[in-house]
């Protein structure tokens, strides 16, 4: 799977799952402060992180991640 591919799935489940305006969405949006993912929000993005992605992600890995792209090149890393 390509990074494009992994950003095609994000944004869709940010859009669908998190009900996050679409225009707030891009590579370098902040995942706390921009999109508004908060502590309860991590528990979903991990759930369909592993969904979308077939592995298993942890919530504290999703404290090292500040932008949509970390967070992007994160799964990119462990699908490849």
């Amino acid at each position: 799977m390509n990074i494009d591919e992994i950003y095609e799935k994000v944004n869709e489940f940010l859009i669908e799952d998190l009900e996050i305006d679409e225009s707030k969405i891009s590579g370098d949006a902040r995942l706390k402060e921009d999109l508004g993912i908060d502590s309860l929000e991590v528990v979903d993005v991990v759930v369909l992180v592993e969904e979308q992605f077939n592995f298993k992600m942890k919530p504290e890995d999703f404290k090292n991640l500040i932008t949509l792209d970390d967070f992007c090149k994160f799964i990119e890393a462990q699908v490849a």
